[in-house]
């Protein structure tokens, strides 16, 4: 992809990856068009990188993609790369009986569901562009159950899945079909968690979007650090010992809980 000459809408590109998108696309000379839910975030964004055009939009509402299309295409016709960057993550225990049906499926709308209608909507447009592609950010978490947050992996699997799909519908057309994959990542997804990650165990947003926008200039459909590789590869071979590395966890994550319920002495 000619990244210098892209016109690109990047969803979620108010904090963690999405920001870092903002940050080195413009400074590669692109367009850049930056949408998400808070409108206070999305004028931060606009401070901070004032060529920027900013829509307030949630993926996981139809009709704000409606009109998010409906804008962006006629201001911005020649857009043609589109990165499915919006995501929520939380630590959820199964068992609790007090999160409804809408709040326990929230990742869904937004991670799986609002990649599925972004790409649907915009895709005729792109399809009129001369190079065209479309990037949907999954995790390596996709290629495990990853017991403390089962519906954030859930998510990402069906990105997963559902990006290899579509490649194979268009690769006979212009649009090239990209799924960023990034490992654990420090971002703001971790801010409200009760287990914080093991800071040595993550990467930094800055080294994941340069090893994503690198491969992305060379068009290569997975965008992902070696680390990444290497937990596809043991997902395959050992994929028990991968499940409960993961498990350990929800097993802190319970018992934080616990202590967090015990009477004060």
């Amino acid at each position: 992809m000619n990244l210098q000459n892209s016109t690109v809408l990047i969803t979620g590109g108010t904090s963690g990856l999405g920001l870092e998108l903002v940050k080195q696309l413009t400074a590669t000379g692109a367009t850049i068009i930056v949408t998400g839910r808070n409108l206070s975030a999305l004028n931060q964004a606009k401070k901070l990188y004032p060529q920027i055009a900013t829509f307030q939009s949630d993926v996981s509402n139809p009709d704000d993609i409606e009109q998010l299309y409906a804008m962006v295409t006629q201001q911005f016709p020649q857009l043609n790369l589109i990165i499915n960057n919006a995501g929520l993550m939380r630590l959820i225990d199964l068992q609790d009986a007090l999160s409804d049906i809408e709040d326990v499926t929230r990742e869904i709308s937004t991670n799986l569901t609002g990649t599925i209608q972004m790409v649907h909507k915009f895709l005729p447009h792109l399809a009129k562009q001369n190079e065209a592609g479309i990037v949907n950010v999954s995790s390596a978490i996709a290629y495990m159950p990853y017991s403390v947050a089962p519906i954030y992996s859930a998510s990402k699997a069906g990105v997963h899945a559902y990006t290899q799909a579509l490649r194979l519908q268009l690769q006979d057309t212009n649009i090239r079909v990209f799924e960023m994959i990034p490992p654990g990542v420090n971002t703001n997804l971790q801010n409200d968690w009760a287990v914080k990650p093991n800071p040595r165990m993550m990467m930094d947003a800055d080294k994941m979007v340069a090893t994503a926008l690198k491969a992305l200039r060379n068009n290569k459909p997975e965008l992902k650090p070696f680390a990444v590789s290497i937990i596809k590869l043991v997902s395959r071979l050992l994929p028990g010992m991968l499940i409960k590395f993961g498990h350990r966890e929800f097993k802190n994550f319970k018992a934080t809980q616990y202590q967090s319920l015990k009477p004060q002495q």
